[in-house]
C-alpha cells in the first residue's frame, strides 16, 4: 500500500503516470466475510436439485454459471485527493485475489501454465463512469480555470487506476466523460479520446463472464451538442438498436442472462432519486427529454426476461437504503405489481468522501451461480466490509425472487429524501389516497398547496400531474416515474390548484375567436374532439388566476436547465456587459452595474410579436 500510495501521491506531482501494484501483501479483510467460496470438497448442488437461497452467490470452480464482479460508482478522480482511491482500490483487490484464486483452481482448461486466462472470464470489473472530478485540480498550469473531468490527463489517468485491480474492466461514459471543454472542440472528438484511452472500440460493451451470462454496457455521447442540460445521460439511437438486437438475439427461454449497467438507470427503475438535483434539471433517467426514447429502455426490460439486473450510479447516494434496489416483482400484499420485467435495479454509490451526497462510501459486488446472484455492498468505511444486501433466486428462466438481506440502514431520509412517486394501483390495489378524482362536471375541484400536500392525477390527455414538497411535478404515463418540475414552490405554495375543461364546441369557438387577433379562420372544430381539452389553473388570494399552459409536444415539465455550452457562453456576455457597464458609468466595482438578461422565444397567446419585453424583468410587471 505504501509503494501504490506513493505512485499516487506522484501522480499529483507530475513525477510518473504509473499506478503499482504493491510487492508486499496488503491487509486483507477476511473471506468469511467477503465472498462465500466453496472449496474442492464443498463442491455439490444441493439435495435432489432443489436451490437454496443460502447457496446463491457462493462461487464453484466447477460451475461454469459462477462470476464475481465488482461494479465502482462514479469516481470522480481528483488528483490531488487520492487516499481514498488507495483505500477503496485495497479492498476491491482483495475480493478479486479471492475470486480468481477460488474460480482458476479446477479451471485450467487448455491445461497450459497461464492461470491468467482461466480465471479472467469469470472476475472482471465494470465502472460505471465519470471518471474525472468537475472542477479545476490544478492539473494544467498553462490553464488554471480548465475543468479535470473529460481531459486527456482524466481518462489516461482512470485507465491506468481501473487497468491495475488485476482484472479486466469495462466502463461506460456518464455525463461528465465528455466535459473536456477547453481541450475538445466537439463530443466527437472527446469520444475518441475516451474510446481510446480505455481501449474501447464503441461507447458500448459486451462480455461473457461466465456460461451463457453477459456484462453489457451503454455510454453517453453527447455533452457540447445535448438539446437541453448537457448533465443528461444520452444513450445515442445506433447503442439502443445494438442493445434491442441484442437481448431479442439472446432470449432467456436459451438460457441467456443479461446484466446490464449505464451511468444513470432508466425510467421506470423505482430507485431513489433526488428531487433538487436530477428531477428539477431533467437529468435522472437516460434519455430523460426525449420521451420515446426515455420510455424505450423499460419497454425492452419488460418484454425481454433474460435481462437480469441492471447497475447504475450518478445520484452520488449511498446503498443503505432499501430502494437502492428495486424487484421486478413484490408480494401482491405489500402494493401493485410493479412491471419491471425479470429485472433488478441497483443504484451504486462512490468511492471518494468528497463526491458522497450522503456521506456513504460503497461499492457494489455481484456474485453468481447456477441458481442466482447476490448484490453486495463494499463499504469503504469499514475496512472494505461486504454486506450482503439482496439474493435473486431463479425461478426457471424468465422469473427470479429477490429477498433483501436487512433492513433499511439510512437514517437521514428527510435530507435525503426519496421523491414521491404516485401508486395508481391496479384490480387488486386502489390508487394511493394522494389521487385526485374529477367530480360530476369533470373538473378537479380547486384545492389549497402547501409544502407538505401530496395529490396526484391523470389529465385527460393521459399526462399525470402532481404535487411534492410544494412543487407540481410531471410524472411519466407509465411508469410514474418523476420527469420534472412543471410549477415550483415559490409559485405555488399558499395558492389554490384545480383542473378545468377548456374545451369549446366549434359554433362557440368561432365566435369567441373571431375577432381574436392572430386567431381569424381559426379551426376550432378541432377543439371538440374526444379528448377533452383542459386547463390546470392556479388561483392566489388576490383572485389571480394563472393558466399553466403545456408544451408544444403537450408535456408539461419545463426544460429549464439547457446546454451547458450555451450557458457558458451567456455567462461570459453578462461578464462583458458588468465591465462595460462598470466602464461607461465609471463604477468602482463591476458587480455594482444592473445588468439582466432576455431570452426568446417570446411566448403569448397573440399571433403577432409587437413586443419583446419581459415584464418583471425588462418591463414593468403586468401584476
Amino acid at each position: 500500500q505504501t509503494c501504490l500510495l506513493s505512485a499516487l501521491l506522484a501522480w499529483s506531482s507530475r513525477s510518473t503516470h504509473a499506478f503499482v501494484r504493491p510487492a508486499s501483501s496488503r491487509s486483507r479483510v477476511a473471506t468469511a466475510n467477503t465472498v462465500r467460496f466453496a472449496s474442492r470438497d464443498d463442491d455439490d448442488d444441493g439435495a435432489n436439485g432443489e436451490v437454496n437461497a443460502s447457496t446463491v452467490g457462493t462461487i464453484r470452480p466447477s460451475d461454469p454459471y459462477s462470476f464475481v464482479v465488482p461494479v465502482l460508482g462514479d469516481l470522480h478522480i481528483d488528483p490531488r485527493k487520492m487516499e481514498d482511491y488507495v483505500t477503496g482500490r485495497d479492498h476491491i483487490l482483495s475480493i478479486i485475489d479471492d475470486a480468481k484464486s477460488t474460480l482458476g483452481q479446477q479451471n485450467d482448461d487448455d491445461n497450459d501454465d497461464n492461470e491468467e486466462d482461466d480465471y479472467y472470464d469469470r472476475v472482471a470489473m465494470v465502472s460505471l463512469g465519470d471518471l474525472g472530478e468537475s472542477k479545476n485540480c490544478d492539473h494544467n498550469p498553462d490553464n488554471p480555470f480548465e475543468l479535470f473531468a473529460g481531459t486527456t490527463q482524466c481518462h489516461e489517468m482512470a485507465a491506468e487506476f481501473l487497468g491495475s485491480f488485476d482484472a479486466p474492466y469495462d466502463v461506460v461514459g456518464g455525463n461528465h466523460d465528455l466535459e473536456g471543454l477547453d481541450e475538445f472542440e466537439t463530443d466527437e472528438e472527446n469520444l475518441n479520446t475516451y474510446l481510446k484511452s480505455h481501449g474501447k472500440e464503441t461507447p458500448q460493451f459486451c462480455r461473457e463472464v461466465a456460461d451463457k451470462t453477459l456484462l453489457v454496457g451503454m455510454g453517453s455521447t453527447l455533452f457540447r451538442d445535448a438539446v437541453y442540460t448537457s448533465h443528461e445521460v444520452t444513450i445515442d439511437q445506433e447503442q439502443i438498436d445494438w442493445f434491442e438486437n441484442l437481448v431479442k438475439t439472446h432470449p432467456a427461454d436459451e438460457g441467456w442472462k443479461v446484466f446490464v449497467f449505464t451511468h444513470a438507470p432508466p425510467n421506470g427503475s423505482g430507485l431513489r432519486v433526488l428531487q433538487e438535483n436530477h428531477v428539477v434539471n431533467g437529468c435522472c433517467w437516460l434519455n430523460h427529454s426525449n420521451e420515446k426514447q426515455c420510455q424505450k429502455f423499460i419497454e425492452l426490460v419488460r418484454e425481454h426476461r433474460c435481462i437480469k439486473a441492471w447497475f447504475s450510479g450518478h445520484f452520488h447516494l449511498g446503498q443503505d437504503y432499501q430502494d437502492s434496489i428495486t424487484f421486478p416483482t413484490i408480494d401482491p400484499l405489500e402494493g401493485p405489481y410493479p412491471n419491471r420485467g425479470s429485472c433488478v435495479f441497483a443504484q451504486t454509490s462512490v468511492m471518494r468522501a468528497g463526491t458522497s451526497r450522503d456521506g456513504r462510501q460503497q461499492s457494489r459486488l455481484i456474485r453468481g451461480n447456477k441458481d442466482g446472484f447476490e448484490i453486495c455492498t463494499v463499504d469503504h468505511q469499514k475496512d472494505g466490509k461486504v454486506r450482503l444486501d439482496a439474493t435473486i433466486t431463479f425461478k426457471g428462466n424468465t422469473n427470479e425472487v429477490g429477498i433483501y438481506a436487512h433492513e433499511d440502514e439510512a437514517y437521514e431520509h428527510d435530507k435525503y429524501f426519496k421523491v414521491y412517486q404516485p401508486n395508481a394501483g391496479d384490480k387488486i390495489h386502489p390508487p394511493d389516497d394522494g389521487f385526485k378524482r374529477y367530480n360530476s362536471d369533470g373538473n378537479i375541484n380547486p384545492f389549497d398547496i402547501e409544502m407538505d400536500t401530496i395529490a396526484w392525477w391523470y389529465m385527460s390527455c393521459g399526462r399525470a400531474l402532481g404535487m411534492l414538497n410544494g412543487n407540481l411535478i410531471e410524472y411519466d404515463s407509465s411508469t410514474l416515474a418523476p420527469l420534472g418540475l412543471v410549477v415550483g414552490a415559490d409559485e405555488l405554495v399558499g395558492k389554490k390548484i384545480g383542473v378545468i375543461n377548456s374545451g369549446l364546441d366549434a359554433d362557440t369557438c368561432e365566435m369567441l375567436f373571431e375577432e381574436e387577433e392572430g386567431m381569424e379562420g381559426a379551426d376550432c372544430a378541432a377543439l371538440a374532439g374526444d379528448i377533452r381539452e383542459q386547463a390546470v389553473v392556479l388561483l392566489d388570494k388576490d383572485g389571480l388566476v394563472t393558466v399553466v399552459q403545456p408544451n408544444e409536444d403537450g408535456s408539461y415539465w419545463r426544460k429549464i436547465v439547457r446546454n451547458k455550452m450555451v450557458r457558458m457562453k451567456e455567462v461570459r456576455r453578462v461578464k462583458a456587459a458588468k465591465l462595460w457597464a462598470a466602464d461607461i458609468m465609471d463604477l468602482d466595482d463591476e458587480n455594482d452595474a444592473n445588468v439582466v438578461s432576455s431570452w426568446g422565444p417570446y411566448t403569448t397567446t397573440s399571433g403577432t410579436a409587437k413586443k419583446t419585453s419581459v415584464p418583471g424583468l425588462t418591463a414593468p410587471s403586468a401584476l
